[in-house]
């Protein structure tokens, strides 16, 4: 991507954003693709990905080859459409089609080897250039792995870029404005060896994917969102079926129906704060973070509306997808960073408020907040509770110097100083809460009666958003080591997996999952290696599904009624990926299959 291009365009993009939504709207086409893809050999390749681009260009959707090399889709495109074949370690071949309503076109592509070893380099994973980063031990990657790696990709084209280790260090500064919490000697060591590792010479891996048949009938549907800006940081379907989404950047709401197209955006209501809100302190991402709010997170109650945790403005919001009217709740005392929200059986709201080390409870009929604090884990993380709410406040009154950090204890011990509650879930079977503490490898559980918390140690570092399934196990994604985690509340045993890799050396960063509610499959984001994982608990075998887009970021995931496993790309910036935009991404694992029977249906068969 032109990403200077896009970056300098970024303001003007922002000011029509509420004008996007009538550009998405789909032709009332039915049209239909077949072919192959083969290697320069004449070789059938399976799992390579056949994509078609609408003619506006803001939409697209991707199937695999299966092992003979053919492909079929069926799409509501129409008119002169872009189509593009991928497979890891070849170049991509383009061509344009012209397709009508009811029309099968058949299309053969081949894929060549790339003409020169830093092309080559240059379309791998982030994952495969993040491993060459010359570390001395695994030590002292842990902390690059657990601080530099959820926001965005580290390794992309944006920001492997060859810097001299001054150039590193402003890089670091700027991104602990935005909570990347590194000692002093922890920033140090990463300039060094960022430096030495991105030095701009092409890396030399080969990705290996692990195509499996499951693959091979699957589809892909993406639909563009906002500018370059946008961050949505979480999506979440509706009982409409509607896609909403929060963009964290811009204050507004998402809203997809996948029916049409169209995309429509809801701005929050202004508040008497400034600029990143209760924390505008600290840099943020800035010229990205534009507003106040910080949507984040979004659950459904059963009374439609739908409750956003305001990140930035510590409120609760209410949003009703019939009137489009939005009510804000301030969440009293010292919550800083309303996090992920959940709903439970009984209609109330919990969520997790990450800086300051509680969650929080919400009764939408009486609409009285609980404010619970949990465990401080040690005196230094005790002291940094009670201290960093006060700390916070008067460094609003200095916008954008990061005093928080500056005077912070983790500068000298490093980010273990804090807790960090992050993801949290309801247990199907008592109704209890559970939440994942990130910097201190622990989980806890709230009884929902007596509001007593108790909390576990977890075998692998970085617990970030867990999901139960309906039997009442909760699986728990280990971002810190690559792995996922299962542990049963009954019997209080763990048991762990590692996630599989693309390649020697490499590590994977899974930020989120969730359980299928008919399969119990575990869906897991790979977000270090452009793809999304299942996880098939009675065969504890992992299938892996490649993204059509580069530098894919995921966050929470949800299921549709008709079978999608739907999210949104969430790269912080947007310009930073593959399309320069945001989109919304649904994965039917059954739809390649579902194509192939609308072809057959469309010829009479």
């Amino acid at each position: 991507m032109q990403f200077k291009r896009l970056f300098a365009v970024g303001a003007i993009q922002s000011a029509i954003i509420c004008a996007l939504p009538a550009l998405f709207a789909p032709m009332a086409n039915a049209a239909s693709l077949t072919g192959t893809i083969t290697t320069e050999n004449g070789a059938p390749v399976m799992g390579a990905m056949l994509t078609v681009f609408n003619e506006a260009g803001n939409r697209k959707e991707t199937v695999y080859t299966g092992a003979d090399g053919s492909y079929a889709i069926h799409t509501d495109f129409g008119g002169k459409l872009n189509v593009r074949a991928r497979l890891a370690n070849f170049e991509d071949t383009t061509t344009t089609v012209q397709l009508a309503a009811d029309q099968v076109s058949t299309v053969n592509l081949t894929v060549k080897h790339f003409a020169s070893a830093q092309a080559r380099s240059d379309a791998l994973t982030a994952s495969a250039h993040t491993a060459k980063l010359p570390w001395a031990s695994a030590e002292q990657r842990t902390p690059f792995v657990s601080q530099c790696n959820y926001c965005h990709q580290v390794g992309n084209a944006l920001t492997r870029s060859a810097r001299s280790e001054d150039a590193w260090t402003q890089t670091l500064d700027r991104m602990q404005g935005y909570f990347a919490m590194l000692s002093k000697g922890e920033a140090k060591t990463f300039a060094n060896v960022l430096a030495r590792g991105f030095d701009g010479k092409p890396v030399d891996t080969v990705l290996d994917y692990g195509v499996t048949p499951e693959l091979t009938h699957a589809k892909v549907e993406q639909w563009l969102v906002g500018d370059a800006m946008t961050f949505i940081h979480d999506t979440d379907v509706g009982e409409d079926q509607k896609l909403y989404g929060t963009d964290e950047g811009h204050d507004v709401v998402w809203v997809l129906d996948r029916k049409t197209g169209k995309i429509d955006s809801y701005p929050e209501p202004d508040i008497n704060l400034p600029a990143g809100g209760m924390f505008a302190g600290m840099t943020l991402p800035i010229g990205i973070f534009t507003g106040k709010h910080g949507p984040h997170s979004m659950a459904q109650g059963k009374d439609g509306r739908i409750w956003i945790t305001n990140a930035l403005s510590s409120t609760l919001a209410s949003f009703d997808p019939a009137t489009k009217a939005f009510k804000l709740y301030p969440v009293p005392g010292d919550v800083l960073y309303p996090h992920t929200i959940r709903m439970d059986q009984d209609g109330i709201v919990w969520f997790t408020n990450v800086v300051s080390n509680q969650v929080a409870r919400f009764d939408p009929k009486t609409e009285k907040f609980t404010v619970i604090r949990l465990p401080s884990n040690g005196l230094v993380r005790w002291v940094t509770d009670m201290l960093l709410p006060t700390i916070m406040h008067v460094a609003n009154w200095f916008p954008h110097k990061n005093l928080p950090l500056d005077i912070s204890t983790h500068k000298f011990l490093g980010h273990d100083v804090l807790n960090f509650p992050y993801g949290i879930d309801v247990d199907p079977k008592d109704g209890s809460i559970w939440y994942a503490k990130l910097y201190v490898n622990k989980i806890g559980r709230i009884d929902p009666k007596t509001l007593q918390v108790t909390e576990y140690d977890t075998p692998m570092k970085g617990p970030r958003r867990p999901r139960f399934d309906r039997n009442g196990i909760l699986w728990i994604p280990a971002f810190d080591e690559s792995g996922l985690m299962r542990f049963d509340p009954e019997r209080k045993t763990f048991e762990s997996y590692k996630l599989p890799v693309l390649a020697d050396g490499e590590y994977e960063v899974p930020y989120a999952l969730n359980v299928h509610p008919v399969t119990g499959d575990i869906w897991i984001t790979a977000n270090a290696s452009d793809r999304i994982l299942r996880f098939i608990p009675s065969t504890k075998r992992f299938i892996s599904y490649p993204s059509p887009t580069r530098v894919t970021v995921l966050r929470d995931l949800v299921f549709t009624k008709d079978g999608r496993v739907c999210n949104s790309t969430s790269n912080l910036p947007a310009y930073g990926t593959e399309d320069g935009l945001d989109s919304f991404m649904c994965f039917d694992p059954d739809g390649g299959d579902k194509d192939k029977a609308a072809i057959l249906a469309a010829k009479g068969k």
